[in-house]
């Protein structure tokens, strides 16, 4: 007699096959395939997370470069200036302020002791 596993079985391949979701082919509707995927997909999730993190800093930082450049800085210059005068602002907002309010940036350099 065959035993195909019960409820419990049936629970974990809905689960498998939920997750699924959105794949191509006979890897979104066959349990076996699905939860090979599901996996593969989990561990480039988990890791990507992390992956986005330095991404985005890196974006911050060019942003920053970018606009110190345009007023004859560079990035190095801007960070050392706003660390002596302990002005305590992160990157992501430092670069926010350089897109969107460009005066905001200029006063925030100027109160650091650039002149540019």
């Amino acid at each position: 007699m065959r035993v195909k596993g019960g409820p419990k079985a049936k629970n974990r391949r809905k689960r498998v096959l939920k997750h699924s979701e959105g794949f191509r082919g006979r890897i979104r509707n066959t349990a076996v395939a699905a939860a090979e995927a599901v996996d593969r997909a989990m561990v480039f999730n988990y890791r990507d997370r992390k992956v986005k993190k330095r991404t985005m800093r890196s974006t911050w930082i060019l942003r920053l470069t970018a606009a110190g450049r345009a007023r004859g800085l560079n990035y190095s210059g801007i960070i050392r200036a706003l660390k002596l005068k302990d002005i305590v602002i992160n990157r992501k907002m430092l670069a926010d302020l350089a897109a969107t309010e460009p005066k905001a940036f200029d006063q925030v350099l100027k109160t650091a002791g650039l002149s540019f």
